[in-house]
């Protein structure tokens, strides 16, 4: 482009427009002096630099000029190559290292697989204990309950009539136990546990069992039993403890008047 062409091009846009030197500083804030500076390509009195594209921007802006075809020519006529639009910056995130998302997998695996192991576990210590309880249940006398203090009270009388009655004469058997003085007393009926505690003096408890009893008595001459309303013989010494097994057979001698052993 000659010299002159830029300048001229200017003024020639801006008088086409009827605008003012004024005008274009009071829109663009360009000291006048700058402005007929650009128009007379004076480029001695212009600050220079990017100050210069910049006046040339605003002016274009304003008359409704191609800002890039004006800098352009700006370039060409002032001998500036002309400066290649900026690249937008990117703000790129860094990518997490491969490892991280194994790593969440893995844990999220090791989570899930502790909740089955647990699930598992609870459920066989349940079913462990239900079994328990059954066989705790079925250990007991047929119509009897453990109460909370070890004792097994009869609630009923067994029905020996049945086909699980070992004979046709058995009767059952129902024991008194009574206490003149305090004292520890241990009765296993049938081989069940039915009392281990310490038996207050002047009470009586009944017991049933279907073949024998066993008694413990830790002073012999404070128990005195009674085996279907007959009465045994002493537990042991008296003074000391003894034990004493009464079956069918003392029932039978007791009734029948033979002396007991």
């Amino acid at each position: 482009m000659a010299s002159g062409t830029f300048g001229e091009r200017l003024k020639r846009e801006r008088e086409m427009r009827e605008v003012t030197l004024k005008e274009v500083t009071t829109a663009t804030r360009i000291g006048p002096r700058f402005l007929e500076a650009l128009e007379n390509e004076e480029w001695d009195k212009l600050p220079g630099g990017i100050f210069n594209r910049g006046f040339v921007r605003s002016i274009a802006r304003f008359l409704g000029l191609d800002e890039e075809n004006l800098l352009a020519e700006y370039d060409l006529a002032h001998g500036e190559p002309s400066m290649a639009a900026p690249q937008p910056y990117e703000n790129k995130l860094p990518r997490p290292p491969i490892w991280v998302p194994i790593l969440a997998v893995l844990v999220l695996l090791a989570i899930f697989g502790g909740l089955i192991a647990g699930g598992i576990y609870g459920w066989r210590w349940y079913s462990a204990r239900r079994a328990a309880k059954r066989t705790s249940s079925s250990a007991l006398l047929p119509g009897q309950t453990q109460a909370e203090n070890g004792v097994v009270a009869p609630s009923a009388v067994a029905d020996l009539s049945s086909s699980t009655a070992p004979s046709s004469t058995a009767v059952p058997l129902d024991l008194a136990v009574s206490a003149s003085a305090a004292t520890r007393v241990r009765i296993l009926a049938d081989g069940a546990l039915l009392l281990d505690a310490e038996l207050p003096a002047g009470e009586t408890r009944h017991f049933s069992a279907r073949q024998q009893f066993a008694v413990t008595a830790a002073d012999s001459s404070a128990v005195l039993l009674e085996l279907n309303g007959l009465a045994m013989p002493p537990v042991g010494t008296p003074g000391a403890s003894g034990t004493i097994v009464l079956s069918q057979k003392d029932l039978r001698q007791a009734s029948g008047g033979t002396p007991q052993p």
